[in-house]
């Protein structure tokens, strides 16, 4: 538990650690992850989870998966727990990356999604639950997108302005976290947010229905191999810096990409937080992958 007390003396520390709107996924993005995961957790993770719920979610927990996002003005101590950048050469290493703007260790997305699952582990943690089980949704939604684990240099996008289709001028972060999904939406999805996430839920038992127990062997034999997931990201960031530079104009030939990479990676940030739940609340050793 020691980030989880290391947090409460590094307020003032942690509140530089990345501009306010730096956010990985927007609503659509977290939504999606929260909702794929709801539909695979066991009947007992399901009651607890819904008993943590503070009622404005409405027993929903993809409806409260952005608090973190919303609440970061009100507790700048979470900066840097959103992110893990790195210096751009497509790997992720927990002692390298995972700290603060000063250097506090821990103060990463994957320190963040270890600590907060260790809280709600521990029956006895004085740690808010509820807080703690919203933090953890969020953050496993946040090490998905790729560019939370991009370039220290450009933190992780946001110093890249480019044109989104000649219109919306934005910057490769936002890119990333919502304006691929927007547009996805618009072009395949008649703007309709549940007709996405069943398209990504029957991608989950069809074509990528092999996969789903590779994804979440790793969270079955550790806390959360959180390391792992940021891994990932920074290895697919890597692509996503390729033909942008600043002012660049981004079109089709970049969506068509990227669309995909956006859609699993939300699709396995599901999956996995649906497995850590399950596990934490129903003991169980892998994510059951449940009627969708």
């Amino acid at each position: 538990m020691g980030l989880l007390v290391l947090l409460q003396v590094l307020l003032v520390a942690a509140a530089a650690a990345r501009a306010p709107a730096a956010r990985a996924w927007g609503v659509e993005g977290h939504y999606m992850t929260c909702k794929i995961a709801e539909g695979l957790l066991t009947s007992e993770a399901t009651t607890a989870v819904k008993g943590l719920l503070p009622g404005w979610a409405n027993g929903e927990l993809a409806g409260a998966c952005s608090w973190p996002d919303i609440e970061r003005r009100r507790m700048p101590w979470s900066g840097s727990l959103h992110f893990a950048d790195t210096p751009g050469d497509c790997k992720f290493s927990y002692a390298r990356d995972c700290h603060g703007p000063k250097g506090e260790k821990d103060m990463c997305v994957v320190g963040g999604i270890n600590n907060y699952t260790a809280a709600l582990q521990d029956s006895s943690s004085p740690y808010n639950r509820t807080e703690s089980l919203l933090f953890l949704a969020h953050f496993l939604g946040d090490v998905h997108q790729p560019m939370h684990c991009g370039r220290t240099a450009d933190l992780g996008g946001n110093t890249i302005l480019v044109t989104w289709y000649s219109t919306a001028k934005t910057n490769l972060h936002k890119v990333w976290d919502d304006k691929v999904i927007q547009t996805a939406m618009s072009k395949f999805y008649k703007d309709d947010l549940s007709t996405m996430i069943d398209a990504i839920k029957l991608n989950l038992t069809e074509d990528w229905c092999t996969e789903e127990n590779q994804w979440t062997a790793c969270s079955t034999q550790t806390t959360t191999c959180a390391d792992k997931y940021a891994e990932e990201s920074a290895e697919l960031s890597c692509p996503a810096y390729v033909g942008v530079g600043q002012y660049s104009n981004l079109e089709d030939e970049y969506f068509f990409p990227a669309m995909p990479v956006v859609e699993k990676r939300i699709a396995q940030g599901g999956v996995r937080l649906a497995a850590i739940l399950n596990r934490i609340f129903s003991g169980e050793n892998n994510s059951r992958l449940q009627s969708l």
